[in-house]
């Protein structure tokens, strides 16, 4: 993501479009009438918005799931979405990297109040920028003030040639601190990719192991998310998916699915619905983090007047965000999104209910499309949490 709302989607997300006549089909897994009829209805509401693919998953407070998909995962040969298929988690990985981070706090292996230069001398300096004075804090919540300047591509001729690009930490920190600070530390909040790669580059100096390992050791492995992986610099993801696609403007809408993720140490994490899921569930309910350490990740502050926009009401903690529920409460989720796939999730405060929505497909050409996709979206997860009873099950 970076600090325009249209890159916000259409680079860092990955957008596309399609003309929503040309698949209609939709499938749901057996399950009661309510639950599930309204998750087909969303699903079909959001691909008629013309998003080829869709798959959603919602889970009750008995742990019953009901699935359903809508369009097609491959606008070639037109075969059927699967409901347990892989996408690139995206940006949703920083709740993963929040999560260590916090671990690692409960064993008194760092501190939130450490400041990036007390892990990583000289790493943030120049242009006005000063990792002395920015705490992990910050950086888990976009109130450092670092730019954010990841390559994307945003026509059809840089996604060729940058789609299998590779670039180290170094090279993406780098890239910020050639830009002055958006604003002094603590005194905004901006959405900075940058400050969760300096995260995992803080875990790998805390832990001799890399952030994605630690990743896989303390929360993949124990909670059996076997679907969930890290792919490196794989530019394939694990069978079965849906292709991704990207509209770069009227007439140009092209297969996005082979490319390798600008930030490979987190955001080449490929997953299921089930699995996002699983792992929302686990954290909120307690799993994951002691008390304080989940209290902290929960402490919010506003988003920006442009993100606002995709969230209204929206507020960040410690790589969680907070969205109001119509039934009344809120609900926490880290929505995702890379190389054509966009995935909105949810899960209640007490972690007994949740779902997944992921899409192949994005409308970035305009911000009326981006608007529209973000709230069919967030409609979806909104009538999944606010059902009442629980979900059937599959």
């Amino acid at each position: 993501m970076s600090s325009t709302l249209r890159k916000h989607l259409a680079v860092a997300l990955g957008v596309a479009t399609l003309l929503a006549a040309e698949v209609g089909t939709a499938v749901a897994q057996p399950a009661g009438p309510s639950s599930v009829e309204q998750l087909r209805q969303d699903t079909e509401a959001i691909h008629a918005l013309g998003i080829s693919g869709v798959q959603a998953r919602g889970i009750g407070p008995d742990g019953r799931s009901a699935v359903a998909t809508s369009g097609t995962a491959d606008l070639n040969t037109g075969r059927p979405v699967p409901s347990d298929g892989y996408f690139r988690m995206a940006s949703t990985s920083k709740t993963l990297v929040a999560t260590v981070v916090l671990q690692l706090e409960a064993a008194d292996r760092l501190s939130l109040d450490d400041t990036v230069d007390h892990w990583l001398p000289g790493v943030v300096q120049g242009n006005g920028n000063d990792g002395n004075r920015i705490t992990i804090r910050q950086l888990l919540q976009h109130t450092s003030g670092i730019h954010d300047d990841l390559p994307g591509y945003t026509t059809p001729e840089e996604y060729y040639q940058q789609r299998r690009n590779v670039y180290g930490p170094e090279q993406l920190v780098a890239r910020a601190m050639a830009h002055a600070p958006d604003f002094p530390p603590g005194d905004g909040w901006e959405y900075s990719n940058t400050g969760y790669v300096l995260l995992s580059m803080i875990i790998q100096k805390a832990t001799g192991q890399a952030a994605h390992q630690e990743i896989e050791d303390r929360i993949l492995r124990p909670l059996g998310l076997h679907q969930t992986r890290w792919m490196g610099t794989s530019s394939t993801l694990p069978r079965p998916h849906a292709r991704a696609y990207q509209l770069f403007g009227p007439g140009s809408r092209v297969d996005v699915t082979d490319q390798i993720p600008v930030d490979s140490e987190n955001l080449s994490f490929a997953t299921t619905t089930r699995d996002e899921n699983l792992f929302l569930r686990a954290l909120l309910a307690g799993r994951l983090l002691p008390t304080r350490q989940l209290a902290e990740m929960k402490q919010t502050v506003p988003v920006s007047a442009e993100v606002q926009q995709l969230w209204p009401g929206g507020r960040y903690g410690l790589g969680l965000v907070e969205r109001p529920l119509s039934c009344g409460g809120t609900y926490w989720s880290h929505e995702g999104g890379d190389g054509g796939y966009i995935t909105l999730n949810g899960v209640t405060d007490d972690g007994r209910r949740s779902a997944v929505v992921s899409m192949s497909e994005a409308r970035g050409d305009t911000l009326e499309h981006i608007l529209d996709q973000e709230n069919a979206a967030s409609a979806l997860i909104d009538h999944a949490l606010c059902a009442e009873g629980p979900a059937p099950r599959e």
